[in-house]
């Protein structure tokens, strides 16, 4: 949670530095909740890229969550459109990382302890993002670059990530996500960001196809 809130407070930060005003960052931060787009469209932003290039880039940076609510979604299978939306809302990194430890595939008609445990990990998470976030929008003036908060929120990132790569196929998407992130580190409006996505996506679906034909 430490980490989150750190991780919050840089997007904040980077919110306001990126030319929004109070009230657009606290509405940005509020409504989209998800770091890595909100982060990857700020410069885009900033640079009066075109709407829908924004809305591109957010959208492929978050194409994770498809993932996200394709392994819990239907765990939720029995609740009410209404309740999903919202149980939805929460579903992050960090959910996912641990919600599938507790409750495997195989478990996914068993109903009990289901919500709580998820509320548990969502509720807390999404306080600590919008407690950092918040207080980085107001104190983004104050706060200065060398006590080096975003290297904390790294750390929170890295503590999410070990634990869903699991298999082979998710650390060839990693492998192949984090070279071309490096590699494509120079090109404008964090494309580079977009390109490690898409070619990490990529690379973690061919893994998982070689691998079920090896196994078949």
């Amino acid at each position: 949670m430490p980490g989150i809130f750190a991780w919050g407070m840089v997007t904040g930060m980077a919110m306001v530095k990126s030319g929004l005003t109070l009230w657009q960052a606290l509405g940005m931060t509020f409504v989209v909740y998800a770091g890595s787009a909100q982060l990857a469209a700020l410069p885009l932003i900033a640079a009066n890229a075109s709407i829908w290039v924004v809305f591109a880039t957010a959208l492929v940076v978050n194409l994770r969550f498809v993932i996200f609510a394709a392994v819990i979604g239907p765990h939720f299978a029995h609740l009410p459109w209404y309740k999903r939306l919202w149980y939805g809302y929460f579903n992050a990194d960090i959910t996912t990382a641990f919600f599938p430890q507790r409750f495997p595939p195989e478990t996914v008609h068993q109903t009990e302890g289901k919500v709580g445990f998820f509320t548990g990990i969502g509720y807390p998470n999404w306080f600590a993002w919008q407690t950092g976030s918040v207080a980085g929008i107001l104190l983004a003036s104050q706060i200065p670059q060398s006590w080096g908060i975003g290297f904390a929120g790294t750390l929170a990132l890295l503590a999410v990530l070990i634990p869903l790569t699991f298999n082979g196929a998710a650390l060839a998407g990693v492998v192949v996500a984090s070279l071309v992130s490096l590699l494509a580190y120079s090109l404008p409006y964090r494309l580079g960001l977009l390109l490690a996505v898409i070619l990490g996506m990529v690379a973690a679906m061919v893994a998982d196809s070689m691998l079920d034909k090896e196994s078949a």
